[in-house]
């Protein structure tokens, strides 16, 4: 592992030095990355300042500091929009600022050229294909799982997504009303329900609840496409086993539809074995249960 931990922090040195990031006049401007890094999630249209903390993943007083800093330079503002919650603030880009981030633009483009040209066409289509798959793979590696409300939008927006998912793969489509029924079953302690978030952004759901004494059923087990092949899915699964497991059940059971061959092989894959069916839905093809013991 200790050689793992050594190439990783030897690839994190070589990519800081190459991009410039320990000079504190990005670009050569007048400000380090961080700084240039929020002109850009800023862009032409504006952010929500919480959302902006949100995609950076920073805290809000450095956020602060660095919109202050902005602001000095009269490179953005911050105010609040006739209409939204009055504790929200919004920040924009002034003039000067979209004509900054114009020039930023030009500049970073002129910095992937310096990267790939040396290269030859080979080495820049090497490059940019070990580029593209370490960053699915940091994408992947910086996904949270956490409990969510059910009834939340967050999880409506999920199940909206996964519902629509099924409409477009399922034989006749699907009807996801039928599903409103069980969002009670999935609030604690009977159940839970989780999110997979990439920053600000819920990119899967999986839920859990307690079918009958000792058995618990997951349901609504969703990954967004863009993330898939990543193992997000495995982690949601192994969550949701691990809560079922805290909940003192000694197996669980879930069904799936035979058009969800990705499923499917992820449950055969986990350990899931094929059983007679346990429910009457009309969607499923297979039962699978998994002991937990």
């Amino acid at each position: 592992m200790q050689t793992e931990l050594q190439q990783v922090r030897a690839f994190n040195r070589t990519v800081t030095q190459r991009l410039g990031v320990l000079n504190e006049r990005y670009l050569g401007r007048d400000r380090p990355l961080a700084e240039s890094r929020l002109l850009f999630e800023i862009g032409l249209k504006g952010a929500p300042v919480r959302e902006l903390r949100a995609r950076l993943g920073l805290d809000s007083g450095f956020v602060s500091r660095m919109l202050r800093a902005l602001e000095r330079k009269r490179l953005a503002t911050t105010l609040r929009r006739p209409g939204d919650d009055g504790r929200v603030r919004f920040a924009r880009l002034t003039r000067s600022g979209i004509a900054e981030l114009q020039r930023l633009n030009t500049l970073s483009d002129e910095l992937a050229r310096s990267m790939l040209t040396p290269l030859g066409k080979k080495g820049a289509q090497r490059l940019l294909s070990a580029m593209a798959e370490v960053e699915r793979l940091l994408r992947a590696s910086s996904v949270e799982v956490a409990p969510a409300d059910p009834l939340s939008p967050e999880a409506q927006q999920c199940r909206d997504q996964y519902f629509g998912e099924l409409a477009s793969r399922f034989r006749g489509g699907f009807d996801g009303g039928l599903e409103a029924a069980v969002l009670q079953s999935f609030v604690p302690p009977r159940g839970v329900l989780l999110i997979a978030w990439l920053f600000a952004e819920a990119i899967g759901c999986g839920a859990l609840r307690a079918l009958q004494p000792g058995i618990g059923e997951i349901r609504h087990l969703w990954i967004s496409p863009k993330m898939r092949g990543l193992g997000v899915g495995r982690r949601l699964l192994d969550e949701l086993e691990r809560a079922a497991r805290k909940r003192q059940l000694r197996a669980v059971r879930l069904d799936t539809n035979e058009s969800l061959d990705e499923a499917i092989g992820l449950y055969r894959a986990s350990g899931y074995r094929e059983i007679a069916p346990y429910n009457d839905n009309r969607y499923a093809h297979y039962w699978f249960e998994k002991s937990l013991s």
